[in-house]
């Protein structure tokens, strides 16, 4: 009893120290501290060839750290290297492959260092190796002549690249080749037939290799196959043979399964823990043959086994040495089956158990750096010193090694270093970095003083106090001015100085004050608080049943909090509402007019605030209107007269006499029952039978006091219940069952809290109704913890390690005995928030307005809980063409699980961002990585403000615009075009000025009098031509020239010659058509006879008709022409006959490029933007372009 005292005094002791050097481990930059590496590039990097060199090295500390280089073990002199550059204030190193370098000169294993006085940290072994893409090797493929039925295999064989390249087979038309169960690729990319069909039969089997690195795609020669039917063969056999031969060949015969892949009965397969493992067996038989595995003495991972490709791939993710073992699969069809034995055995790359972790401590303190690794096989630990292996590194009188342990003692500043820790193993290493830092400083508050926090009454309430201090402050809470020191059960209080409220009420708003002191000093921070109170829907929507083509409305009246600003959304089956005017949102309801059945479902409610939401639901259903009844129907009258007969201990028969069923047929009985003794008066559904049906024999419960009743029903509706029957008390027993949802999930890091759902009063069997309640943390041999409760439904288990697995079950007793055993389930401790932010993190900017943030994750170990995703906060620093002060405004955005990566989609060109990235859990986010700073390029500018023509003259106009709202970038000129407009509102020749940036007005002269322009005006920057604004105006008239012009419209000798004209062209009419009925011929069908209309004559060559163009399926066939086009019109139409799928209309060709899963993909791009008609000159169009094919 007194070691299991010690040893759990042992655990909390190094669980408080862990807490001490987590709130100490993120030291102030401006305080003395060794060097931290905060980036590097991974250990496997493959490059490139055609690009640049960057391999990664960043770290920070206190002095900057000074940066060296190791190449293959040796130092690494970048300065006699001319292609190899250092960047500034970092380690990182750039070599230049672009201008003449060769990327496998600089094949090797780097190693960086950072150093300042304080000590060096050292990075991982970086192994670099350029990416390789050789070309597949020439070969003479044969035509393959299969016979029907037989087995085939095409061989891919792909050249030895670097990543390996991802297979796939495809025809010429680039379209990947069907697979099933009978026809599949195999993991080494060849083509496995089970049994060849003549239909098989084809000249484009061609095997595709897809490098990524280097994004390239090699292709191998088409492979030919021609299947053989029996048929075909029968025929050929008898047209070479004479009648007195015997010949005949044999029909196609079934044949058993035969293993293609793997050979042999037996082979054996390594895989590393956390890997996927990919096990195969491809058979030939005909029937095709069904696979199906097994593992031998075990079953196969739930929820980490997969089958793929037609379940000849077994698939098993994130496996442990727990998956090790023997693994058939079986090929069967029915004929017979064949076997394979798959012995799997999972070794593990070094994995930590505890990493060691920065411990800062003042002069005097001890402490300890503890470095365990697990692996099989069991990998060997080592220390190193800044850097050297620490039986050669200078003594440190306060240091002490003990295997995975350094031991600490009365340090002093002299003490401060960086200790390297290396667990190694045949199939890796892991590398890490801890310092010791020795200062002396006093207490420092990191949160904002007066920081506002908002809550919703009855939540919880969050009050920061991080702080930084050596040795580590106490921190106390007080509220108000003059207030005392909060303690108590309404308070919890977080090592990393958080105040928890975990019910804050309305006098819970108020000033709090937190101090920080420890022997060197003392500091204080006040935070505000506001409770808020909670918003309600005090009118909810209710159930309506409207009419077809009636008007139905639904409430939703809400109270909230005077300072919060309530917005109101209806929801119509979870979806937004239909985009129909019918459809009227006021601003407490909604109403529906001129309802359609279409409108039948839920309608919710959703009222939104910054700090809480609310909701509520209602059912609409829509009929149609009642046709008038000719017979009176109604709800059929209530059964009498209950009998229980043939008691027993779990049955009894209960029999009733129908009541009338009032013209509407009764279709079935509902027997509910009453338990007197757990819930009196209260009515549960027991069954149900048909409604020709009288008698039912009933199932019972043990210990339940029984009353029952019965309820007709017809279409029309249900009876009122019937009398209860006579009570029966069955005899007590055991619990039949056990609680159902039984869960396990920490409220606090130290907390295991299980809750379950208990049993209903009829289910105990039997009076006492107790829970035996056992718990016991996975995966550690550890003997069953058990505690019996009753009356509820909750236990916690206090004293536990943060968020480790528990295997958990409840059972249920009474005074009779035990529920049969219950099931496990595994439960979590409590959460807490993430210990590391994710490092390693990257901004590639993409466009102006889009960029994308990659970072690292970091390790499960440290995420403390359920990893629910990645939160990116990013902010607009300043603009980098205007320069003003504006309130940043952060954003956020959600990445939900493991991923690494994501986009910021909304930038402003031409501006300055900041970002960081936190990791969260179901405590909440952990630390925000460092600020990355990333800047957008330059866009196009926006439209001028404004554009103002003033002082008209005869021959000049002023000109006065203002520069744009949004210039997204630096302004290099402006654009004004401009031309004249004739009477009939023609355009006349487009002028073009460029215009300096500085510039703000402009005076046109040398124009033409009394005539209107029209003006185009725009912005430019270096990226090109913002949107363009326009203006029209008109020069001034001579006074003395306008009084001499008449309109000669409106004169009187004008109007008469007009009317005569005419007159005698009707005159002209009438007689052509008297001379043309007594059949004479008028001059102008003489004209129209000796003259062809020239617009309907086939254009020549030579007068601007299109070439010849081919598509390329007329290319891969006979290579006929497509019909010739004909000239534009001048009016810029289309005639009908014209193709509307012409080449002519796009005008990039066609693109061609592969999917992600290898088809082919060809389409047009789009038509560009014309610009301003230059004169009332007709325009050709331009001659179709050649399609053309390219990988990608």
């Amino acid at each position: 009893m007194m070691k299991k005292k010690s040893v759990s005094a042992r655990k909390a002791s190094l669980v408080l120290f862990l807490c001490q050097m987590i709130s100490a481990l993120d030291v102030p930059l401006d305080l003395s501290q060794p060097p931290t590496i905060t980036q590097q590039s991974p250990k496997d990097y493959i490059v490139d060839p055609r690009e640049n060199i960057v391999i990664q090295c960043e770290a920070k500390g206190k002095p900057p750290p000074s940066f060296s280089w190791t190449r293959n073990g040796t130092h690494f002199d970048i300065d006699k290297d001319a292609q190899v550059t250092m960047k500034p204030n970092s380690g990182t190193l750039v070599i230049n492959i672009m201008n003449g370098g060769k990327a496998e000169a600089y094949e090797g294993v780097y190693q960086c260092t950072a150093r300042n006085e304080r000590g060096a940290a050292i990075s991982n072994n970086i192994v670099i190796r350029p990416s390789r893409s050789p070309l597949w090797t020439k070969e003479k493929l044969e035509p393959n002549h299969v016979r029907e039925g037989d087995s085939l295999v095409l061989h891919c064989r792909p050249p030895v690249g670097l990543p390996p390249p991802i297979i796939f087979w495809m025809d010429n038309a680039f379209q990947r080749l069907p697979q099933s169960e009978r026809v599949s690729q195999g993991l080494n990319g060849d083509l496995y037939f089970s049994n060849v069909q003549p239909e098989d039969t084809r000249e484009d089997y061609i095997c595709y290799a897809r490098f990524n690195h280097t994004q390239t795609i090699q292709q191998k020669q088409p492979i030919s196959v021609k299947v053989f039917s029996m048929d075909s063969l029968n025929d050929t056999i008898a047209a070479n043979l004479s009648d007195t031969d015997i010949f005949g060949a044999k029909p196609v015969t079934e044949r058993q399964p035969v293993l293609l892949t793997p050979t042999g009965s037996t082979s054996t397969k390594v895989e590393l823990r956390g890997n996927v493992l990919l096990l195969e067996c491809i058979a030939a038989g005909l029937p095709t043959p069904v696979i199906r595995w097994i593992k031998e003495g075990g079953e196969l991972p739930a929820n980490r086994t997969f089958f793929e490709n037609f379940k000849k791939t077994l698939k098993i993710i994130d496996v442990s040495e727990a998956d090790s073992g023997n693994y058939k699969c079986i090929a069967r069809n029915r004929l017979g089956s064949a076997h394979h034995v798959i012995s799997v055995t999972v070794k593990a790359a070094p994995y930590w158990i505890t990493a060691p972790r920065n411990l800062v401590l003042s002069p005097g303190e001890d402490g300890t750096l503890i470095c365990r690794a697990n692996g099989n096989p069991k990998p060997n630990i080592s220390w190193l010193a800044n850097g050297v292996p620490i039986a050669i590194a200078p003594e440190d009188p306060s240091r002490k090694v003990d295997g995975d342990t350094i031991i600490f003692s009365h340090v002093q500043e002299r003490s401060s270093s960086v200790y390297q820790c290396n667990a190694s193993n045949e199939y890796g290493y892991l590398l890490a970095n801890a310092f010791v830092n020795v200062l002396a400083e006093p207490p420092r508050i990191l949160t904002p003083a007066n920081k506002l926090y908002q809550v919703i009454a009855d939540s919880p309430a969050l009050l920061d106090c991080a702080y930084f201090g050596s040795p580590k402050p106490e921190i106390e809470w007080f509220k108000g001015v003059k207030g005392s020191i909060l303690r108590g059960n309404e308070y919890v209080f977080h090592d990393n100085g958080t105040l928890e409220i975990p019910v804050a009420q309305k006098d819970s708003t108020g000033t709090y004050t937190c101090v920080a002191r420890n022997e060197l000093g003392k500091i204080q921070n006040e935070v505000h608080l506001e409770v808020k109170d909670p918003t309600m829907i005090i009118k909810q929507p209710e159930y309506k049943v409207i009419q077809r083509y009636g008007q139905v409305s639904f409430e939703c009246v809400i109270k909230h909090d005077s300072t919060l600003l309530p917005t109101i959304i209806w929801l119509k089956d979870n979806d937004e509402l239909p985009d129909d005017e019918r459809f009227l949102v006021g601003k407490d309801n909604l109403t529906i007019m001129n309802v359609t059945d279409k409108d039948d479902g839920t309608y919710t409610c959703i009222v939104n605030t910054t700090l809480d939401s609310v909701s509520a639901s209602a059912v609409l259903t829509v009929v149609a209107a009642p046709p008038t009844p000719a017979i009176i129907y109604a709800r059929p009258n209530p059964p009498f007269d209950l009998e229980l007969t043939g008691q027993l201990e779990r049955s009894v028969e209960l029999s009733w006499i129908p009541g009338d069923e009032n013209n509407s047929p009764i279709t079935n009985f509902v027997i509910e029952y009453e338990d007197g003794l757990h819930e009196p008066g209260v009515w549960h559904y027991q069954t149900e039978v048909p409604g020709t049906q009288t008698t039912v024999q009933l199932k019972l419960s043990p210990y339940v006091n029984y009353s029952f009743r019965v309820i007709a029903v017809n279409e029309i509706g249900r009876s009122q219940p019937s009398e209860p029957s006579e009570q029966y008390l069955t005899k007590s027993a055991n619990p039949d069952e056990n609680p159902s949802n039984v869960q396990g999930i920490g409220s606090e890091p130290d907390n295991l809290v299980i809750t379950w759902e208990s049993l209903k009063g009829f289910q105990s069997n039997g009076p006492g109704l107790q829970y035996k309640v056992s718990w016991r943390q996975k995966d550690v041999d550890d003997e069953w913890t058990s505690v019996i409760v009753a009356n509820v439904s909750k236990y916690i288990v206090s004293g536990t390690p943060t968020f480790v697995p528990y295997e958990i079950k409840v059972q249920a007793l009474n005074d009779l005995g035990y529920a049969p055993e219950p099931s496990e389930v595994i439960g979590h401790s409590g959460e807490d928030l993430p210990m590391v932010a994710p490092g390693n993190v990257q901004v590639h900017v993409i466009n102006s307005t889009l960029a994308k943030v990659h970072w690292d994750t970091v390790p499960l170990k440290t995420v403390r809980g359920h990893l629910q995703g990645y939160k990116v906060y990013y902010w607009k620093v300043q603009s980098l063409s205007i320069r003003s002060r504006r309130h940043v405004e952060k954003k956020i955005l959600t990445f939900r699980g493991n991923k690494t990566f994501g986009m910021l989609p909304g930038l402003e060109p031409y501006s300055s961002y900041k970002l960081n990235v936190r990791v969260v859990n179901g405590k909440g986010e952990g630390p925000a990585s460092p600020d990355k700073v990333f800047k957008t390029p330059e866009g196009v500018p926006s439209s001028p403000s404004f554009l103002r023509i003033t002082n008209p003259t005869l021959d000049s106009l002023t000109l006065e615009w203002g520069s744009p709202t949004h210039p997204n970038g630096v302004l290099t000129s402006y654009i004004l075009k401009f031309q004249p407009i004739n009477n009939t509102h023609e355009l006349g020749p487009l002028v073009e000025i460029r215009i300096p940036a500085n510039e703000s007005s402009l005076i046109l002269k040398n124009l033409n009098y009394s005539t209107r322009y029209k003006f185009y005006f725009n912005a430019q920057t270096s990226v090109g031509s913002g949107s363009q604004i326009t203006e029209e105006a008109i020069t001034i008239m001579d006074e003395a020239m306008a009084s001499r012009q008449v309109d000669i419209a409106t004169q009187g000798w004008f109007i008469g010659l007009m009317c005569a004209v005419a007159l005698l062209i009707l005159i002209l009419l009438i007689v052509c058509f008297i001379r043309r009925n007594k059949g004479g011929k008028y001059p102008v069908k003489e004209k129209e006879d000796a003259h062809a209309d020239p617009e309907i004559q086939p254009m020549k060559e030579d007068d601007g008709t299109f070439g010849e163009y081919r598509s390329l399926e007329s290319d891969a066939e006979d290579h006929k022409p497509l019909k010739k086009g004909s000239r534009t019109p001048s009016d810029r139409t289309v005639k009908k006959e014209d193709s509307d799928d012409s080449l002519v209309d796009y005008g990039e060709g066609v693109n061609g490029q592969f999917n992600e899963d290898g088809s082919f993909i060809g389409q047009y791009s789009g038509k560009k933007e014309k610009e301003p008609a230059e004169g009332n000159e007709s325009s050709e169009a331009p001659s179709p372009v050649n399609a053309m094919n390219s990988f990608v």
